[in-house]
């Protein structure tokens, strides 16, 4: 069977670009590395676990001695899901001396869209001029306009609920419910906008149906009920995921093949004709190799695994990897950064009750350089978080030990974790080892990363600025800034990698240009996060969303057009 086009990769990104290919009529051939999952038939739905999740969950120890998981995914990482989440024993990559990297995988149908924590943000104008104003990596080939509509249309479909904020820094979009705050985030909210004009406390945005529509029900999704089984996968079709949402709109089209444990390595250049004609794959299972052929590629088979196999498409016509002209393919590796949450106990509300089944938390979107004046740091970050009767906040995420108790229950806490935007530096980057190959024979990746001065000097102003909002809101026995804000979290480590194959304006300093497509390779495109040309301070999966939305449609106007 002859294909239009080739996806490689079936998480939040590769599961829209197959959609809308298929939708424009394509023939489709979507490739996943590892093995099938059906929806609904292959979650946990052991709801007993609910009540015991501090003895389902992995162990500490045993995440941090044998390194194939890490604290990162701590909020999602459960015996009764390990499936979900791939090891580093058997998926290796080596890190620079003395730097640090957490690679979080899911190789599976669905990736890492079954597993996240589905928070839904769209950039900002300021975001998509930042670098071409302070200097910092390359212009951005998009502004914010370009997107605009492509967020619209991706909102509408995937289903995200949110308010209407009417914040400059943080755009609306097509919004279904928001979820409400407890009495606790309102009074904290309220407390803290007053003490600090410049700052917004809102309700999370999330892709979960607080609501159904009709593009829902036609799918087969249902409302969310609250469950907060998410991270286990949801057989309702509750959150958006590959598997409930996009795989089934494409199937319906008739146009697509899905093909996993099917591991692509590189991807096939003819010289004669300057195009991609199609991918090079070994089986999972058998080790044997073969060559799917197609018109078109999409690479999404996420930021780091992308550069490794475009480094890995070497060739007399790209000695350095395909579409690395520039030189650019594997820097500029970015992620986002965090230090450790700064917590208090907000006293009173005694006799209020927290249900903790509320599927997104507070957010607190950048102020820094917009709201508010300079700063001894460039950009910005955000906050998450959210109160409840807990130990700590994160507990109810992590354990029904740490719930509130029948009788009296524990004091209200309030947490916020700051999320601050990383820099692209060239010195951030992704290479492949010279020595080392996994058990198929693809070299594994070296990740050389760091968080630079500007991050460390951002993230210590941040945890003194969440615990001068806590303070505000009333909190007490807050966390001591000053230490929390020096705890900063590893590169990889908040699962938002970005950069690799940047966007650009020029061939010379990056790897794509405004329609996610290869410079030097027309018909390849990439809009998994590899395409990223700063990071912004928000979680940026609705981004790849309409990037890859805007770009598959493109691909197709040009197909049809007979340009590729």
């Amino acid at each position: 069977m002859g294909f239009d086009a080739i996806v490689v990769g079936s998480g939040i990104s590769g599961g829209w670009a197959a959609k809308e290919l298929c939708e424009r009529g394509l023939k489709v051939l979507m490739l996943e590395r590892g093995p099938h999952i059906e929806h609904g038939a292959d979650y946990s739905h052991d709801l007993a676990a609910q009540l015991r999740r501090s003895e389902d969950q992995v162990p500490v120890d045993e995440r941090e001695l044998h390194h194939p998981y890490y604290p990162g995914v701590s909020y999602a990482l459960f015996n009764s899901n390990r499936k979900f989440w791939a090891s580093d024993h058997d998926h290796p990559y080596e890190t620079a001396p003395g730097k640090p990297y957490r690679w979080i995988r899911g190789y599976h149908l669905g990736g890492r869209s079954i597993t996240w924590w589905r928070q839904s943000y769209r950039l900002a104008p300021q975001d998509f001029e930042s670098n071409l104003k302070d200097g910092h990596g390359v212009d951005w080939p998009i502004r914010y306009e370009d997107l605009a509509p492509w967020y619209d249309h991706v909102e509408a479909f995937a289903g995200v609920s949110g308010d209407y904020d009417e914040i400059e820094q943080l755009p609306d979009g097509d919004f279904l419910p928001p979820y409400p705050m407890n009495v606790v985030e309102e009074a904290a909210k309220a407390a803290i906008e007053q003490a600090f004009p410049g700052r917004r406390m809102i309700i999370g945005r999330a892709a979960q149906l607080s609501r159904v529509t009709k593009i829902h029900q036609d799918l087969g999704r249902g409302r969310c009920e609250q469950r907060m089984r998410c991270v286990h996968g949801c057989p309702l079709g509750g959150y958006f995921s590959t598997l409930a949402a996009t795989l089934p709109a494409a199937r319906k089209t008739g146009n697509l093949t899905v093909m996993t444990d099917t591991i692509v390595t590189a991807v096939e250049y003819d010289p004669a004709t300057g195009r991609a004609t199609g991918v090079r794959t070994v089986d999972r299972l058998t080790k044997a190799g073969q060559v799917f052929e197609a018109k078109i590629i999409f690479l999404n088979a996420s930021t780091i695994a992308t550069a490794a196999i475009l480094l890995n498409s070497r060739s007399d016509a790209h000695p350095r990897g395909l579409a690395n002209g520039s030189d650019q393919v594997g820097r500029n590796l970015m992620d986002h950064v965090s230090c450790e949450s700064i917590t208090g106990r907000y006293p009173g509300f005694n006799d209020v009750h927290d249900p903790a089944d509320r599927p997104t938390g507070i957010y607190i979107p950048r102020y820094a350089q917009i709201t508010e004046g300079e700063k001894p740091y460039l950009r910005g970050f955000g906050m998450q978080g959210g109160a409840g009767r807990t130990r700590r906040i994160e507990a109810r995420a992590m354990g029904g030990a740490e719930r509130e108790e029948a009788g009296g229950g524990k004091p209200w806490s309030m947490a916020l974790t700051p999320f601050g935007e990383v820099l692209p530096y060239a010195e951030n980057r992704v290479t492949l080892s010279a020595k080392r190959t996994d058990q198929w024979g693809a070299p594994v990746p070296v990740i050389d990363a760091a968080h630079g001065r500007n991050e460390q000097v951002m993230m210590r102003e941040a945890a003194r600025d969440a615990y001068e909002m806590l303070k505000a809101a009333g909190c007490v026995d807050i966390t001591p800034w000053e230490a929390a804000g020096e705890k900063i979290t590893p590169p990889g480590d908040r699962i938002h990698e970005m950069g690799t194959a940047r966007m650009g304006r020029d061939p010379k300093t990056s790897v794509l240009n405004g329609w996610s497509q290869a410079h030097e390779v027309p018909n390849l495109f990439i809009t998994d996060g590899a395409a990223m040309t700063s990071s912004a301070s928000m979680n940026p999966s609705l981004t790849y969303m309409a990037l890859s939305a805007r770009a598959a449609n493109h691909a197709a106007d040009l197909l049809r057009d007979g340009a590729l």
